[in-house]
């Protein structure tokens, strides 16, 4: 896969965890972002977690996080080892496992629990996720909630060139290959699997913000920038390509997304556009208008 006229994007920076804590009592996530302060350089990304890899011992009560909001922006969440349940107000419900995509698109509001999924939790292992959160613009934040199961099936796989690994594409396009991930905006999200010593150089839209997230394994961008375990290579926008080399054998996450240019307003759960919009969002969960899990 590679493009000779290609103007690369050039790397802004490479970034460690900003923090690392417990997301309710089955996901010790290292964040990339917003902690990291770059939350408006990656617009439309407004967070990442990386879940583990951590094992969990054999347990007859399901670990993760219970009954909460969201308003105003999209979650999808990607696993890598383990299982996950859903739940949603909305009346969505699934099970996703290794290689799969939840795409959440809260909008106007739901409420929803992530937990481990039960016969996981029952035989205990190894589990490993991303979250990401996606933010909307103004014109779709208070649109109908939307719920995407993606199942590593339906996940297009792209063979590299030169036996370098393989793409698979989540959601935009690659080489006419379109990902089956339904976006409000224009985005990329490419899960990829490098050999040690495997090269690629991929095409990304001019003017949108980029980044490679490394899970595993050691890579050089562009010729010349190192990146390992759990790091963040932010790119800037000018340029239509990257290029990768591993050093070893690795695991990436490549995001890159039309950036929203609006302001935004953010209060745990809910990110909006104003503070009021922000109150609103407080008063209507309070009330019961996003709805609740039975």
């Amino acid at each position: 896969m590679s493009t000779e006229t290609t103007m690369m994007k050039e790397v802004r920076g490479v970034y460690q965890p900003g923090s690392q804590h417990m997301v309710g009592d089955g996901f010790p996530v290292r964040n990339l972002f917003p902690s990291n302060d770059l939350d408006r350089e990656l617009s439309p990304f407004l967070m990442l977690d990386y879940a583990g890899p951590q094992y969990f011992g054999p347990t007859e009560h399901p670990r993760g996080v219970g009954e909460h909001p969201h308003r105003g922006f999209e979650t999808v969440t990607l696993v890598y080892e383990g299982r996950v349940e859903h739940r949603d107000s909305a009346g969505n419900a699934g099970v996703i496992g290794p290689g799969d995509v939840q795409w959440m698109t809260a909008a106007s509001g739901v409420v929803h629990e992530e937990m481990h999924e039960r016969e996981f939790a029952r035989r205990g292992g190894t589990f490993r996720a991303i979250q990401l959160w996606v933010n909307l613009p103004r014109a779709s934040k208070m649109s109908a909630p939307r719920y995407q199961s993606i199942l590593d099936a339906d996940i297009p796989a792209i063979p590299l060139e030169g036996d370098a690994g393989v793409l698979r594409v989540i959601a935009g396009r690659v080489h006419g290959r379109r990902g089956p991930a339904r976006t409000v905006t224009p985005v990329e999200l490419y899960d990829v699997r490098l050999r040690a010593g495997g090269r690629m150089t991929l095409p990304l839209p001019e003017g949108h913000n980029a980044a490679v997230f490394v899970l595993q394994g050691r890579v050089t961008v562009n010729g010349f920038q190192q990146a390992g375990e759990a790091e963040l290579v932010l790119y800037q926008r000018q340029g239509s390509g990257i290029g990768i080399e591993a050093l070893e054998e690795t695991r990436l996450l490549i995001m890159s997304g039309e950036p929203i240019d609006e302001p935004i307003a953010r209060y745990g759960p809910f990110v909006m556009n104003t503070k009021a919009e922000l109150i609103e969002a407080v008063q209507d969960y309070q009330a019961g208008r996003m709805g609740h899990l039975s």
